[in-house]
């Protein structure tokens, strides 16, 4: 076998290969535009017997004499360009004002922070990406526990584990949160989803998880009957949030806390259309929760 003595050689050696690559599209996905693009690249390789050897990856467009060098940054920035998208562009500058105007004006506070949570609120929200909660109503960094599920719905206790009710478990017994806000809102698909099914089985994941709100369906059924279907998603949207507060108390230590006066559970109802928002506060009853038809509520207020 022959060898290669390392002082044979005193300056790199470089081969390189142009190949096309058959034209390929890329879709603009938040827009109409449709681009086709023929690209070269040309692989190159240098190899030094003093340093090793490399391969580079070389692109151009059009001429292949027109080739640049693709670094690292360009690299990273290549999937976005190709889509003519800057969104985690944006996101980065919206990082870096966050980091400037909030974090490093207010060192002390996230420090604290950074040494655990003490929220007072826990809010269940919809999955909805017009529905934020922090925004909506200001919550700040450590004010809320949340979690967002699609129709903001809570499975009674007898359902089994969920993503929700292990937040609750953390939220009550271990933050101690004061406060359970249950959200809804306007317009919501996975109410509509809940009030357009059939009753033949449907295996799919949006069926089988708004099931959980089958009862607050057939209550809107019976009371708003005589409504359009529009009007009747809107009154199951409110009625959803009731039966998400009566599902609450089957989780035995909520209403421990909630009969011992150290938790509340309250409502509300967020309409993005004209900008109100809708609050209310389970009265507890004890026992006669569950035999009346209505949800008992007090401390009902609109904001607007």
């Amino acid at each position: 076998m022959a060898t290669l003595s390392p002082t044979s050689f005193t300056k790199n050696f470089n081969s390189s290969v142009d190949f096309p690559i058959t034209s390929f599209q890329t879709f603009a996905i938040f827009g109409p535009k449709l681009k086709t693009e023929q690209t070269h690249f040309r692989l190159s390789t240098s190899f030094n017997v003093r340093t090793g050897s490399c391969l580079e990856l070389k692109a151009m467009k059009e001429p292949p004499g027109l080739t640049q060098k693709l670094d690292k940054n360009r690299l990273d920035g290549l999937t976005e360009s190709e889509n003519g998208c800057d969104l985690f562009q944006d996101l980065k500058h919206r990082f870096l004002r966050f980091k400037k105007h909030k974090f490093e004006e207010n060192l002390g506070h996230f420090q604290n922070l950074a040494e655990g949570q003490a929220p007072k609120f826990m809010i269940i929200a919809c999955a909805d990406s017009r529905v934020c909660p922090s925004v909506i109503l200001g919550f700040q960094p450590g004010e809320a526990f949340m979690v967002r599920n699609v129709a903001n719905l809570v499975p009674p206790f007898e359902s089994g584990p969920s993503e929700t009710n292990a937040a609750l478990e953390f939220a009550v017994n271990s933050l101690k949160v004061e406060n359970i806000l249950v959200i809804g809102h306007s317009r919501c698909g996975g109410i509509r989803a809940l009030m357009s099914m059939q009753d033949e089985v449907d295996s799919s994941f949006i069926r089988s998880w708004v099931i959980v709100g089958k009862n607050a369906r057939l209550n809107t059924k019976s009371a708003a009957s005589h409504l359009g279907f529009d009007q009747q998603c809107r009154h199951c949207e409110k009625e959803s949030v009731d039966h998400s507060l009566l599902n609450l108390l089957t989780y035995p230590w909520i209403e421990q806390k909630v009969a011992k006066g150290e938790l509340s559970v309250h409502g509300g109802y967020y309409d993005f259309v004209d900008c109100t928002f809708e609050k209310w506060t389970l009265d507890y009853k004890g026992s006669n929760l569950g035999k009346n038809s209505r949800l008992p509520v007090k401390n009902r207020f609109y904001w607007c």
